[in-house]
């Protein structure tokens, strides 16, 4: 008991110590908003022309691809800019940035004074895992979201609707993925499978306003969606495009990207944001199409500073406490501390080249030491046909997460010591490829491959039957066609 009140006093300590850093950055911050805002004008405005390209003309040839898209029902991408003038082509998911430069998948309507635009994509995909803990699987990730967005004066407002039907097309256990750890299925810790992302995914409401000169506030609020945690969560990010298969850090660094209850406030200049977040810290349960508000309240923090210095660019650097985010464990608490860089530039007449590098921390609450994870994936699209990508990983993970304990192997001596707080090192690298088989108006299909392999310690090995376990997946993948307006 001693020891336990011990370990809530640093942890009590270690928050009041985060916090007043948080409020420490936000008093340095704002002149740097300051002098941000009016030094960044003249490159914003430059990036927005450049931004305004040809169509590509990679697709033309592609049967039933039109050689270019229909200027007369698509708004010119300067029109979705926000109010300060920043590029739409830098929103992520929830408030969070992408570089200027990013790929557009997405296809533009208006409604009168409505800006709409349609993003998502479907994978359907055949997984086989191999080791004594793998599996096979068909299955479909996928995700599609709807904005609309409309101009108020100085200010805009945007209202979002993202679902995913992976609860039905992948089942609420999920698809196989060796090493993979996180939320659970039938009163057990969910391992080795990815599980499925909730049906609604974000329903949100964004007010965007100019304050002064290129100074801007922003308010999300959202009965499901993003606080400000985290880089860009993986659906989303260009660097992990073409890989169906969620990061094994996931947990680490961007699970975050689906909470029942968020409020975000923030200021930004054209290069600098810094954001705050009130949300439900509560990991989705596993009834995945219903909306988890029972017995919850706002009770988790975050904070996040983001700096675009160029157009290829965006740092990120983030502080959350999640209170009891596993219904399995309501006693434990979480700090998560994230940093990200995301890079983006185009390549050749057709291609893009999106990679990113990522680092995710937890602390539990009496747990004797952090866990980190680090991870770097790169996506390679060649010439608008032929892209390569690939992602390598390193992260800690416990026995609790792997679901190993003496029981599993009862003669084993590498288990007789595991306790739930035991961190194992694990690691994998996936190398993939993908092909653009069919072109048509507005989207595009791919035909991909990948490889995934392994790499884990001894002691974990009676459990997987291989140091080395490994898998692979053939996969088809349909989305809107990329914007060049």
């Amino acid at each position: 008991m001693r020891n336990t009140a011990r370990r809530a006093m640093r942890l009590h300590r270690s928050s009041r110590a985060a916090l007043a850093a948080a409020l420490l950055a936000f008093a340095a911050a704002v002149p740097m908003l300051r002098a941000q805002a009016a030094s960044a004008s003249s490159d914003s405005m430059r990036h927005a022309d450049s931004t305004r390209a040809a169509p590509d003309p990679s697709m033309a040839g592609m049967r039933g691809m039109p050689a270019a898209p229909d200027s007369a029902r698509m708004p010119r991408m300067g029109a979705m800019d926000d109010p300060i003038g920043v590029s739409m082509t830098r929103a992520g998911s929830g408030t969070s940035w992408l570089p200027d430069a990013s790929p557009v998948h997405a296809k533009f309507l208006l409604a009168g004074e409505w800006q709409l635009m349609l993003q998502g994509v479907l994978f359907v995909q055949f997984d086989r895992q191999f080791s004594l803990r793998g599996a096979a699987q068909f299955g479909a990730p996928n995700w599609g979201m709807l904005m609309a967005s409309h101009p108020l004066h100085d200010a805009r407002i945007t209202l979002r609707g993202m679902i995913s039907l992976e609860p039905f097309t992948i089942t609420a256990r999920g698809y196989p993925l060796l090493l993979q750890s996180g939320e659970s299925y039938q009163g057990q810790p969910l391992h080795d499978r990815q599980h499925p992302h909730d049906l609604f995914a974000e329903i949100a409401a964004v007010y965007e306003r100019r304050l002064a000169g290129n100074l801007g506030m922003q308010l999300y609020v959202a009965p499901v969606g993003e606080p400000a945690s985290g880089p860009v969560a993986f659906p989303h990010r260009p660097s992990a495009s073409s890989d169906p298969f969620a990061p094994l850090g996931h947990h680490w660094q961007d699970a975050t990207h689906i909470a029942f209850g968020v409020i975000t406030a923030g200021l930004y200049s054209r290069a600098v944001k810094l954001e705050g977040s009130i949300f439900n810290g509560r990991e989705p349960d596993a009834i995945r199409t219903n909306f988890d508000y029972a017995g919850r309240s706002l009770d988790s923090y975050s904070g996040r500073l983001t700096f675009n210095p160029g157009a290829g660019v965006s740092l990120e650097a983030s502080y959350a406490y999640l209170a009891s985010p596993e219904a399995l464990h309501p006693e434990v608490s979480q700090h998560r501390v994230t940093a990200a860089a995301l890079f983006a530039r185009a390549t050749g007449a057709a291609g893009e080249w999106s990679s990113a590098l990522i680092y995710g921390v937890n602390t539990e609450s009496g747990q004797r030491s952090p866990s980190n994870s680090v991870l770097a994936e790169t996506n390679a699209d060649l010439d608008g046909r032929n892209t390569l990508f690939a992602r390598a990983e390193f992260v800690q993970k416990s026995a609790a997460d792997l679901a190993v304990d003496s029981a599993e192997q009862p003669g084993d001596p590498a288990f007789a010591a595991t306790a739930p707080g035991t961190l194992f090192n694990v690691g994998t690298l996936t190398l993939g490829y993908l092909r653009e088989i069919s072109g048509f108006s507005g989207g595009s299909l791919g035909l991909g491959a990948l490889v995934n392999v392994n790499a884990i310690p001894a002691s974990l090995a009676p459990a997987y039957g291989t140091r080395t376990p490994a898998g692979f997946a053939v996969f088809l993948r349909l989305r809107p066609r990329r914007l060049r307006t």
